[in-house]
């Protein structure tokens, strides 16, 4: 992969968001192929409780987490929700060839560890968040309090996708104009309201910024010989005879992700004796749907 091309979203565009009054911060990471890399995120509660690292997926950004933010800080917890690369403020790689599952997992330990120095942090991983942050979790357990698995899963590629998972792929790569809103209300049980939707279109001003949206479900691992497979098959052994807590916290209206909730609670060792909620009502965006009664859920894990 040679240089990489950045987009960064203009700040007016993020302007009175609703219900998102979080001031953005700004980390810059050294990245290999792209110089530095602008990441942004939000985050509440004092800046000495217990880090809980929010990590959004497919196609949404930080905004995803506003329900969550004031209950954790509530609780007494710093929670950090941060933008993946390509996403919301964090700076966009122009083309899909730019991204692949190892640069993700890359930036996101250099944004937690290297910049932010997060130690005994508890993970909370959602659709991509799960399947980037359960990898660190496995490469680097000596940093995690605990983990969270919302609506998530480590896939090898060595059993296939549900169908609803690749109609939802092709009508990614084969759109047009990729509507990001509409994705994420597909994805929800509620109703969302318009200025809503507009919200997760917000860091997307054309379909020139959308190549991280488009690449993420072509890096989904769906055939045992994917570049990603074997890392997540070893992450999986590692995950297995972990004693690091993890919590399942899943929707009960989630036909992408709704199976792998008895196979993270059957094979990690660290689920086995903990009290697995399930949250009701909610559908894949369960942060938008319960968020929450998600966050309550995570404030008590925490907090156990």
């Amino acid at each position: 992969m040679g240089l990489v091309r950045l987009l960064r979203t203009p700040e007016d565009r993020f302007a009175d968001l609703p219900d998102f009054a979080f001031a953005p911060k700004y980390t810059d990471l050294t990245d290999p192929h792209g110089g530095l890399i602008r990441v942004g995120y939000v985050e509440a509660g004092p800046e000495d409780g217990p880090p809980v690292l929010l990590l959004h997926g497919e196609p949404s950004w930080s905004y995803l987490y506003r329900k969550m933010l004031p209950v954790l800080a509530d609780a007494g917890l710093r929670a950090i929700a941060p933008d993946l690369i390509g996403f919301g403020r964090s700076d966009k790689p122009a083309e899909i060839a730019d991204h692949s599952y190892a640069r993700h997992v890359e930036w996101v330990r250099r944004f937690a560890f290297d910049d932010l120095g997060l130690q005994d942090v508890t993970l909370v991983g959602q659709d991509w968040g799960g399947l980037l942050g359960l990898r660190l979790v496995a490469e680097h357990p000596g940093r995690f309090a605990g983990v969270v698995a919302a609506n998530t899963g480590l896939p090898t590629g060595d059993t296939d996708m549900p169908a609803v998972w690749h109609k939802f792929r092709e009508a990614v790569e084969n759109a047009q104009v990729l509507d990001v809103g509409r994705s994420i209300q597909s994805g929800c049980r509620t109703s969302l309201p318009d200025e809503v939707k507009a919200a997760y279109d917000a860091p997307f001003p054309n379909e020139m910024y959308k190549a991280g949206p488009r690449a993420m479900p072509g890096l989904v691992p769906t055939r045992p010989d994917d570049p990603a497979s074997e890392a997540n098959r070893a992450a999986w052994r590692t995950l297995a005879e972990l004693d690091v807590p993890l919590l399942c916290a899943f929707s009960d209206g989630d036909p992408i992700t709704g199976g792998m909730a008895p196979v993270l609670q059957r094979t990690v060792k660290g689920a086995s004796g903990l009290d697995h909620p399930t949250i009701t009502g909610a559908g894949h965006f369960l942060q938008e749907d319960a968020g929450e009664v998600l966050a309550e859920h995570v404030a008590r894990f925490v907090r156990r």
